[in-house]
């Protein structure tokens, strides 16, 4: 039978179209895993050396969206393995659909840190919200960008794209950010084509197979099923270093921990033992291999096909951070890349230096070894 991305287990999980304002598709939402990791019992023999004062506050609430997705992979193995347990936290993790919702949490205060991308720090900042990040988790956005084959048999050039539809995960996401930079490579405005958000999973899988969409900026698996069974042609990729690079023009920060600069003030210890157990599970995906992926990963997360799961796997895994460390180039080509399509943000206005430390992931990454 030909595999179809789990659909019939997506279709019982996908909600009734939405209508807010402009075309949108069934976004799958995920469920919080809660089941036992079978290497959490590894961990209580492996006890944090806490060198640092012990946490502020040890019952954190972490905001994050699509949580099953790859930029969320060092929190899920850090969770599993038990290393928030290791540093003597409880961390609770609210999973949302999308990240925008995952950041409206944090300002919202119902959460305490928020996992998303560095655009968003970007973006509050620019509005007074002071917020910073304190590990990195991407050091690429892990997107790529895909013409649909059945809109583009014999696709040339990106001016083809003219008045067509773009797919995108949502209209404030990385994915539109990457998708007008590529617009811009070939000539065309934002304004030249028609964004569209199709959410995750079967969503963006029914709106390009169904051809309500010519074109899909989107994340891994989603881009490596449909460029493996030959749907999309693959002409920018983000996944890579050299392809963000080339994009972007340096290096772009993608997912990382922050949180408001009142929090990182009153609760530095608790900080570092966020930051040591994230920065420990960047280590140990150094050198994990596909079995041991698969063994840590919830079953769910797979999507009924582990070989698929583990090709996508390969395409990001070197857009993961080693060690946790933002390079200081790095948010200087984000506010670039942003200004240049959204003209709220004034550059003049943001003041990077405050957009994030590495003090605890460098202290991390000494402790580790990473």
């Amino acid at each position: 039978m030909q595999f179809f991305f789990g659909l019939d287990m997506l279709k019982r999980i996908t909600t009734e179209k939405k209508k807010i304002g402009m075309e949108r598709f069934p976004c799958m939402s995920r469920r919080l895993f809660t089941g036992s990791s079978v290497l959490a019992a590894a961990t209580m023999v492996w006890p944090a050396l806490h060198a640092q004062g012990q946490p502020e506050t040890r019952k954190i609430n972490l905001a994050t969206g699509n949580k099953a997705a790859f930029y969320n992979l060092p929190l899920t193995i850090s969770e599993q393995l038990g290393y928030f347990r290791a540093e003597g936290l409880a961390v609770g993790i609210s999973n949302h659909e999308i990240e925008a919702q995952a950041v409206q949490a944090l300002t919202g205060k119902s959460a305490d840190i928020c996992l998303a991308g560095f655009e968003h720090i970007i973006r509050l900042q620019s509005v007074q919200q002071r917020v910073q990040s304190f590990v990195l988790l991407g050091r690429a956005p892990q997107i790529a960008f895909g013409v649909s084959t059945r809109s583009f048999p014999h696709y040339k050039s990106i001016a083809e794209l003219r008045g067509r539809k773009v797919g995108v995960i949502a209209l404030e996401s990385a994915s539109t950010l990457m998708a007008s930079m590529v617009l811009a490579q070939g000539g065309l405005r934002a304004g030249d084509v028609r964004f569209l958000e199709v959410g995750e999973a079967e969503g963006a899988l029914v709106a390009l197979r169904s051809g309500q969409v010519d074109a899909m900026s989107h994340t891994d698996p989603l881009m490596t099923i449909l460029e493996q069974k030959g749907e999309v042609r693959i002409i920018s990729d983000a996944r890579t270093l050299k392809g963000t690079t080339e994009l972007f023009g340096g290096p772009m920060p993608a997912a990382c921990l922050f949180a408001p600069d009142d929090f990182i003030r009153k609760n530095p210890n608790t900080c570092q033992a966020l930051a040591n157990a994230m920065v420990r599970g960047l280590k140990w995906l150094q050198t994990a291999g596909p079995g041991d992926i698969i063994k840590t990963v919830p079953e769910n997360y797979l999507l009924g096909d582990r070989g698929l799961y583990i090709a996508a796997f390969n395409k990001v895994r070197e857009s993961i951070s080693l060690d946790g460390i933002l390079a200081d180039e790095a948010p200087r080509t984000a506010l670039k890349a942003i200004a240049g399509f959204d003209a709220g943000i004034r550059p003049g206005r943001i003041d990077l230096s405050k957009t994030y430390t590495n003090e605890f992931a460098q202290r991390a990454k000494e402790r580790f070894k990473a």
